[in-house]
């Protein structure tokens, strides 16, 4: 389907809710308030799908998140995903390659949580850790030595675990995403580029992927920062400061590689993200491009439209029908918004 109207009609908010409905994430915003009209206290959002089931989820200013499954209220908000999933494209992610770290990371997340859904618990977990850690140094001076140790103690082994759990849910996804983003790397450069992707973590992880000695080794560097990390409050260790290199044809494409090859390689990602989702779950996700093509120029538009072609189900935002092939338009369904103003 291709979503046609002016800016500021309410395209973007359309394609918005499909990916909420689908991953309970926005690649926008995570705060409830930002996603709320500004005279309104909450928002709902409901679509129908398959066999007539439908997915519902509340966003309230105040009290958090509801989501709803035929109208039933799920006691945890991650039984939501699953039924419907989703890739989206916007011009933010071309942001990808020279943005900053916390874009890689929001990127590798949200594909991270629509395969194993549990990892929403791990983040939040990891969240409030280095929350209360940041806590603690603030009220030191009120603290004994012997419940500052006992308090340490007890934050470095829970952020030990949980680190190594998201360190290797990262690992293990961008491990999986490189031979397809590869492949299609090579095919959108016509076998001029060869892309390779570097998982950058936080934390030293030594030796190959092994939960214990993983948890050991960051329980230690944690040890180990502590006289820095009170004078600081910072936590420079763990999953938060991760990152993710990409290098074309083995040089480092953040720093050196074109406009055009920089956009390839977001080409490359978000159809291997497609491609993975599909091979892992038999059942294409949908492509939500939000005015995207306008960002491209026509031969990459050309090829990503004939790569996605009638594979998946699309959701196409545009100003202008004109963007789009001639056959592109005869085969999709138009909708058309115009401002209620």
């Amino acid at each position: 389907m291709i979503v046609i109207g002016q800016n500021g009609v309410g395209k973007s908010n359309l394609l918005e809710s499909v990916e909420l409905l689908s991953n309970l994430r926005s690649h926008r915003s995570n705060r409830n308030q930002d996603l709320i009209f500004w005279d309104q206290d909450k928002a709902f959002l409901s679509a129908m799908i398959e066999d007539d089931q439908t997915v519902s989820l509340e966003l309230n200013r105040k009290g958090g998140r509801k989501a709803y499954k035929n109208e039933k209220l799920l006691t945890r908000q991650i039984d939501l995903i699953g039924p419907m999933r989703s890739v989206g494209f916007s011009a933010l992610d071309l942001e990808l390659m020279r943005g900053e770290p916390s874009l890689r990371r929001n990127w590798l997340d949200r594909i991270v949580q629509q395969l194993e859904p549990v990892y929403t618990d791990l983040m939040g977990r990891f969240s409030r850790l280095l929350r209360q850690r940041s806590q603690f140094w603030r009220n030191l001076s009120m603290q004994s030595t012997k419940d500052q140790n006992i308090l340490l103690d007890s934050f470095d082994m829970q952020m030990a675990l949980v680190s190594t759990r998201i360190h290797r849910r990262r690992r293990r996804i961008l491990n999986r995403l490189l031979p397809i983003a590869s492949s299609w790397q090579k095919h959108l450069s016509n076998n001029k580029e060869q892309l390779n992707i570097q998982y950058l973590p936080g934390s030293k992880l030594e030796g190959e992927e092994n939960e214990k000695l993983w948890r050991e080794s960051i329980e230690r560097q944690l040890f180990e920062i502590r006289s820095e990390e009170e004078i600081t409050g910072n936590c420079r260790i763990g999953p938060h400061r991760d990152d993710v290199k990409f290098l074309v044809n083995g040089v480092d494409a953040r720093r050196f590689g074109s406009a055009g090859q920089q956009r390839t390689i977001v080409l490359a990602l978000k159809l291997a993200e497609l491609e993975l989702i599909k091979i892992l779950y038999g059942k294409s996700p949908i492509l939500l491009l939000d005015d995207v093509l306008a960002e491209l120029d026509p031969k990459r538009q050309l090829l990503l439209l004939e790569a996605v072609g009638q594979k998946h189900q699309c959701l196409i935002s545009a100003t202008h029908v004109e963007s789009f092939e001639g056959e592109w338009v005869r085969n999709s369904q138009l909708m058309q918004l115009d401002s209620l103003g």
